[in-house]
């Protein structure tokens, strides 16, 4: 039996890569990340999502198996990032914008094989992105690779990152999610998923709820539109 860990937020792109693993792996199971996010919001989503994939995709249902949450609350002690602080979304002095959590991804993804490592899982699933993206140096194609070389030296096993969004844009995983479960599939992640930045749940948008103008906001929403007229 090959099995899956999904690393999973709750968000537009985690949940498209939840959709990707359980068509892939004969067990999946799910580990969310409580590290003092400002836009805390997108843990409170992530119970409504999975709910919503056993009720509406039964052949995925069978697959779905127990979900985790770690408090890594830790790093955003150590951070003062825009993700983690109430301050402005603005580009920093070194290049990177100030919602770049430093060692968030790196951190993740140690705890992700330390736990998968535990309930015998082989793929580790994520849903990081260098095409499309915020700026983050830990969402890059070399980032992932060397991880995997230094969690399966560090911890005697062959673990296997996958990263399905790599090399695509938002229009894309747009995508992706119809190919994988139609459009009730599309619906479930305009509706049930969070992505913005701040939180903001009260407004609805055609591509589901956020500010709309927080970077992560603007990928989703361009993204949609580009979806859309192509569908």
């Amino acid at each position: 039996m090959e099995k899956a860990l999904v690393l999973f937020s709750g968000g537009q792109d985690s949940t498209t890569c939840l959709a990707y693993a359980l068509e892939r792996f004969d067990h999946v199971e799910t580990l969310g990340f409580d590290y003092g996010q400002r836009h805390a919001v997108e843990l409170t989503q992530r119970g409504p999502v999975l709910q919503s994939i056993r009720q509406q995709f039964p052949h995925w249902a069978k697959k779905l198996g127990e979900d985790h949450l770690l408090d890594l609350k830790v790093l955003g002690q150590v951070s003062d990032t825009a993700l983690t602080r109430e301050v402005g979304i603005a580009m920093a002095d070194n290049g990177l914008p100030n919602t770049f959590v430093p060692g968030r991804n790196l951190v993740f993804m140690t705890f992700a094989a330390a736990l998968a490592f535990r309930r015998g899982a082989r793929h580790l699933v994520t849903g990081v992105c260098e095409t499309d993206f915020s700026g983050y140096p830990d969402c890059r194609d070399d980032t992932m690779k060397a991880l995997q070389v230094a969690l399966n030296l560090g911890m005697e096993t062959r673990f296997v990152i996958h990263t399905p969004l790599m090399w695509i844009d938002k229009a894309a995983t747009w995508k992706m999610a119809h190919d994988l479960g139609g459009d009730a599939l599309v619906e479930l992640v305009v509706e049930e998923t969070h992505t913005c930045y701040l939180g903001e749940r009260q407004v609805r948008h055609a591509w589901g709820y956020g500010c709309g103008t927080c970077p992560a906001c603007a990928l989703r929403a361009k993204g949609w539109e580009i979806y859309r007229a192509e569908a």
